[in-house]
């Protein structure tokens, strides 16, 4: 895998994956869209209030997720004032993770669209993917939340390089950090693609 490219011919932004890759992207991508759907808070009870009545179709959690990559990814708008974060999140975290969910499936569709199988049987299969600025910038948008999940699954943190390099190849943990740095370098490839 080569990364991202942009072509200048029809200003798309291409890249070719193995069908390995293509199934574990789809597997991250599918991951943090089963987590944002399901874990969706109900909708507040309004509490008499007209306003509340009248908003309650758009209202959501009021208080911070439990699972830690929800809470990364969605953090308290406003630390010092309780009431304007839970009235925040209550207006937003709703279409907030819809928003997350879309561009995380949209990963998802581009790829079977392009021919990767409901089930990866096949060796030396090949998917190629070529994405519009505005897919190729959700397709961004998705890597930065599969990463915020992944390093908050595995505890990363700045600097800790060496720890993740120190680890046996066998043991999980650095191969799940080898997943994290790939899509990382999707990541900067895609935005490289983008810029030039």
């Amino acid at each position: 895998m080569s990364g991202f490219e942009h072509h200048r011919r029809s200003d798309r932004v291409i890249a070719t994956f193995t069908g390995f890759e293509a199934d574990l992207l789809r597997s991250l991508a599918s991951q943090l869209v089963e987590l944002l759907r399901n874990e969706r808070a109900e909708p507040a009870t309004p509490s008499g209030d007209p306003f509340e009545a009248m908003t309650a179709e758009f209202s959501g959690a009021t208080t911070a997720p439990e699972d830690p990559v929800l809470a990364r990814l969605f953090p308290t708008a406003y630390l010092d004032d309780e009431e304007a974060a839970a009235d925040f999140r209550r207006f937003t975290e709703g279409a907030l993770r819809d928003g997350k969910a879309a561009v995380s499936a949209l990963i998802i569709d581009t790829l079977e669209d392009a021919g990767l199988p409901p089930e990866l049987t096949e060796d030396g299969l090949v998917i190629d993917v070529e994405l519009t600025r505005d897919d190729a910038e959700s397709w961004m948008r998705a890597f930065t939340d599969i990463r915020l999940a992944l390093a908050t699954r595995l505890g990363v943190e700045a600097g800790d390089e060496h720890y993740w390099h120190s680890l046996p190849d066998d043991d999980p943990r650095a191969q799940a950090h080898d997943i994290y740095e790939w899509v990382g370098y999707l990541q900067e490839t895609l935005v490289e693609a983008l810029s030039s």
